[in-house]
């Protein structure tokens, strides 16, 4: 008789398990934005006073995105440490994904800490040979390395590490494609 008391139980529980639980989240709010697996396009924001409660009945909403990139580039000591805001400003301006700009400095430069002297290009762009493309600040150096992934690579389908990898630095997919591998690695420590 108990098998049956049992067995009678899992099929009465389990489609009323299944039922709350498809309610429950069928209640759930839709993101607006979600971004495509592997793709490097997303957004998230938070409440600030979630982040860094102020004060009782402060209410505001920052982006959390900001805090992300300030907090990463602050345990590298990176000298991109007060562009934090406009690094996620510029990659929403391009549509790029907020950690993009930062784990490509990770991997060209070590977050802007092995440049060409005077050059503020973090991101190895247009660096070959004794060919070095200088800009006069960070600013400037966001903004074109930004306009360039979303006209030149975005746009034109190239949206993962991998596919920028192809055309950002060729020589990185015949060996194995360590620059996708590094940047996809960094994309991920910021999440």
């Amino acid at each position: 008789m108990k098998p049956q008391i049992s067995i009678g139980a899992f099929f009465l529980g389990a489609p009323t398990l299944l039922f709350v639980s498809f309610l429950l989240l069928s209640r759930l709010p839709a993101s607006p934005q979600s971004p495509i697996p592997g793709s490097v396009l997303s957004s998230t924001t938070v409440s600030e006073d979630y982040l860094y409660p102020q004060s009782i009945g402060t209410f505001g909403t920052t982006d959390a995105r900001v805090y992300i990139i300030k907090n990463y580039l602050k345990k590298y000591s990176s000298p991109l440490v007060p562009f934090s805001q406009e690094i996620v400003d510029i990659s929403d301006k391009y549509t790029l994904d907020y950690r993009l700009l930062v784990a490509i400095a990770r991997q060209e430069s070590n977050l802007c800490k092995r440049i060409p002297a005077n050059s503020h290009n973090c991101w190895g762009f247009g660096i070959y040979g004794d060919k070095v493309t200088r800009f006069d600040n960070y600013p400037q150096a966001l903004e074109t390395v930004a306009k360039t992934l979303k006209k030149k690579y975005i746009d034109i389908g190239l949206t993962t590490p991998e596919e920028i990898m192809a055309k950002y630095t060729p020589p990185s997919v015949e060996l194995g494609g360590p620059w996708a591998k590094g940047v996809n690695q960094f994309m991920l420590d910021l999440e």
